[in-house]
């Protein structure tokens, strides 16, 4: 009995199967190499339903990405949760470590915490002096503003954020002291610009909240497809002001290339440097992998 249920299971998901492939070939949408390898699923019906499930899951990869233009388009229907995400393996602390760091100190880290502290602040200086702001302002028709230039680099310092993650404890703690060199900037900026001390303090507010809404949604587009990417970017970089979807569509493509050139990078130089570089906004080949310079430190992790 069990192995008749199994051969009358299998025969209605060959059925399944039929019904969808020629749905498909009704479609004009098909192309001609996927309307090909259709038609001989029809043949190899008879074949067995082993064989139908193998051509039908080469005709679901082939025609599995979307292509608009000459570019191909990112998509996904999963969800992710943070279960679900590349995540170092867990550093095993003891309970004490784990108190402290629950009331807000930080416990034994893997270097040196002024080594970290220096190399943090190399970090956040490699966001704000290797990036070329007037090529973002031009390109992406931003006005030339303290609040744009605040957009950009927190951008460019939630990228950083995210390849820092990935380094454990240490890297948490990096992102910490970068998160606060990056405040201290913007104070130092807004004085320097001449700005009145309560609006400044205000526009920090402001700011603040900005910047803790635009993690959670760089967060959730760079885990999901282009589109989700594309909204964040529209509501966080462009303040909702963006009628031109290039601008999107350069922005989303400079995003998702400068994560992936972060990744190519040694966790253990970047926790003892600090040093990034940035991969230029316009390229001729933005798909291209550059294996990013291992940099030169000393001993002192300097």
């Amino acid at each position: 009995m069990a192995a008749l249920a199994r051969a009358l299971s299998c025969q209605a998901a060959v059925t399944q199967w039929i019904a969808g492939c020629r749905g498909l070939l009704q479609t004009a949408a098909v192309p001609d190499h996927c309307r090909q390898m259709l038609c001989s699923v029809f043949q190899r019906h008879k074949a067995g339903p082993f064989q139908l499930s193998k051509f039908c899951g080469g005709l679901i990869q082939a025609n599995g990405a979307i292509t608009q233009q000459n570019r191909s388009f990112y998509n996904t229907n999963k969800h992710l949760s943070a279960k679900d995400s590349l995540l170092p393996s867990e550093e095993k602390v003891g309970a004490f470590t784990r108190i402290m760091e629950a009331m807000g100190f930080a416990g034994p880290l893997k270097y040196n915490r002024w080594k970290l502290k220096v190399a943090a602040l190399r970090m956040y200086t490699c966001c704000v002096e290797k990036t070329d702001y007037e090529e973002f302002f031009n390109r992406c028709q931003m006005p030339d503003t303290l609040n744009s230039w605040f957009l950009v680099a927190q951008l460019h310092v939630w990228m950083c954020l995210v390849r820092l993650k990935q380094e454990g404890r240490t890297g948490k703690y990096m992102c910490r002291y970068i998160v606060h060199c990056m405040w201290e900037d913007v104070e130092q900026r807004g004085k320097v610009m001449g700005i009145n001390s309560t609006v400044l303090k205000e526009d920090l507010k402001r700011m603040v909240e900005n910047f803790y809404a635009a993690l959670f949604g760089y967060d959730e587009g760079i885990l999901c497809d282009d589109r989700v990417l594309a909204s964040a970017l529209w509501r966080n970089l462009f303040n909702r002001n963006c009628d031109d979807p290039r601008h999107l569509e350069l922005l989303v493509e400079y995003v998702r290339k400068q994560v992936q050139h972060l990744d190519a990078l040694s966790g253990e130089d970047l926790l003892l440097t600090g040093e990034v570089s940035w991969r230029p906004l316009v390229e001729s080949n933005a798909r291209s992998i550059l294996k990013p310079l291992s940099p030169v430190y000393n001993d002192e992790g300097l």
